[in-house]
């Protein structure tokens, strides 16, 4: 039997910001593919520790929009998220299936990402510590 995923929002903060140096390790190494992936994974948690924080259920889904909607239940500025938690799940899908041409993501585009999702990632470190 699987063990049972965590409920602290601590614990999902703490393996967000582990995704998060992945990210950043993986652009050094000139790996725009993987360091989207793990963005994608590091986005999850972070949203998930926030709603976590607030009592939410734990559900085992991966769409940042579908999460990013529950998070604007607690806090409607998370709406200014959406369009890159779209891009991101948009990168995490072309990373998990492969596809017969190369993906095209480039080290800007995860950089730009990165830059565009960092208030709300600074949002959900200030909540959750």
């Amino acid at each position: 039997m699987p063990p049972k995923e965590s409920l602290y929002p601590a614990d999902w903060l703490r393996i967000a910001e582990k995704d998060l140096v992945r990210v950043h390790q993986l652009l050094n190494v000139k790996d725009p593919e993987a360091a989207d992936f793990y963005l994608q994974q590091a986005i999850e948690k972070f949203i998930k520790a926030y709603l976590l924080h607030y009592g939410w259920q734990l559900k085992r889904f991966y769409d940042l929009e579908a999460l990013l909607n529950d998070a604007i239940l607690y806090n409607p500025e998370f709406e200014n998220y959406r369009a890159v938690c779209q891009k991101i799940t948009g990168f995490y899908f072309i990373e998990r299936y492969p596809l017969l041409t190369e993906s095209g993501i480039t080290e800007k585009d995860v950089n730009d990402a990165l830059s565009q999702v960092d208030g709300l990632i600074r949002k959900v470190e200030e909540i959750v510590k």
